[in-house]
């Protein structure tokens, strides 16, 4: 899976943002915290929920249980507005 073509990562003053351009369904933007940002950040390359569990756990302190259910929360939701292709 990896960030679709029609949405753009940035991170500015330590927040996560997603933006839809003009060729995506969705029209909003999506805030997060350090936590989105790596996984947008993974998404900028085709990966799996499980690199992108490893790439949180690599940087945060937590429970591996807790953060393999906050990955497939947030990437549901991203998939629900069309922000992740296949």
């Amino acid at each position: 899976m990896k960030l679709n073509q029609h949405f753009l990562y940035h991170e500015v003053s330590g927040q996560a943002v997603i933006v839809p351009t003009g060729g995506a369904d969705f029209h909003g933007l999506i805030q997060g915290n350090k936590t989105l940002s790596v996984i947008a950040e993974c998404l900028k390359n085709d990966t799996t929920e499980e690199a992108i569990v490893d790439a949180l756990c690599a940087r945060f302190d937590g429970d591996r249980k807790d953060i393999e259910a906050d990955v497939r929360d947030a990437v549901q939701r991203l998939r629900e507005i069309g922000a992740i292709d296949e």
